[in-house]
């Protein structure tokens, strides 16, 4: 067992070496170092290092600043000097990639291309990932609202739901993602009725968090007075009367409370992806 207090912070660097843009090697790290909370890391971020001369730069800010290695490296020989120097400094080191590959490699019986940034060939998902970005930003807190007879889901929600950073995280996986707010005494557009396409959602939150959040947006804005934005029995009114429209409506409802971005946006696609094909099948009859 280990002798640390787990109350102690602990603070530590983690060098992500990468030849291509990194981004594998970042969102692997933040949801590892996520389950240690006490933890917290000094993040380097080597990426496109693709010739000796950049190597051997990333190299010797390892060396200035030790900790651990994450990399995916494809060239053999710049992986081969990474590893052998992690060795000789005894600074822990992985390929983030290599069970994920192997496990591949032995269930297709089939050699990998070793191909930098792979993954990010230009093809028809890359470009129906930019075409859904540009839709969220079109569509953005109740813009272009006619267009959203196009979306693949519409977000609702009160003020401070992360309606706008959940239909961009949703855009980045490929969905056609827009978002309109539910503002008191407000209704909602009519012409959301005659929509057969979007699949729609209302997000809800505990009123506390919502007055949180609001709080420390007005914080941000250097705006200290009390008003009805962050008062607690109205806020506590919006949400109910959010609720009561999500019911009548019939319309999936998605609770942001205690979800990361991420997670929400999780549930949302399962949600979507469970409920959209007997829609389809419905519209085809």
């Amino acid at each position: 067992m280990s002798d640390r207090n787990p109350n102690i912070s602990i603070y530590f660097h983690v060098h992500l070496v990468s030849d291509s843009t990194g981004e594998t090697l970042v969102a692997n790290m933040k949801a590892s170092t996520a389950q240690f909370r006490n933890a917290t890391a000094l993040e380097h971020l080597h990426t496109l290092v693709r010739s000796e001369q950049q190597l051997e730069d990333t190299l010797s800010q390892i060396e200035a600043k030790p900790g651990v290695v994450l990399y995916t490296l494809v060239n053999s020989e710049r992986r081969r000097r990474l590893e052998e120097f992690c060795v000789r400094r005894n600074i822990p080191a992985v390929s983030i990639l290599d069970p994920a590959l192997s496990m591949l490699g032995r269930y297709l019986g089939s050699a990998m291309i070793s191909e930098v940034g792979a993954q990010r060939n230009l093809d028809a998902e890359y470009y129906q990932r930019i075409e859904a970005l540009d839709f969220a930003m079109a569509h953005d807190d109740g813009q272009n609202v006619s267009g959203l007879a196009e979306a693949d889901i519409i977000l609702l929600g009160v003020s401070r739901t992360s309606k706008t950073p959940t239909c961009i995280y949703l855009a980045n996986r490929g969905f056609k993602a827009g978002n309109i707010p539910l503002v008191p005494g407000a209704p909602l557009p009519a012409i959301l009725e005659t929509m057969k396409k979007p699949f729609i959602i209302g997000l809800v939150a505990s009123p506390d968090r919502i007055v949180q959040i609001r709080e420390q947006r007005l914080m941000g804005l250097n705006e200290d007075s009390q008003t009805d934005y962050i008062d607690h029995d109205r806020v506590r009114d919006e949400m109910r009367a959010a609720k009561r429209l999500y019911l009548k409506k019939g319309y999936k409802v998605v609770d942001v409370t205690r979800r990361s971005i991420e997670e929400t946006s999780a549930q949302i696609i399962n949600l979507y992806n469970t409920h959209r094909p007997a829609a389809d099948t419905e519209s085809l009859t």
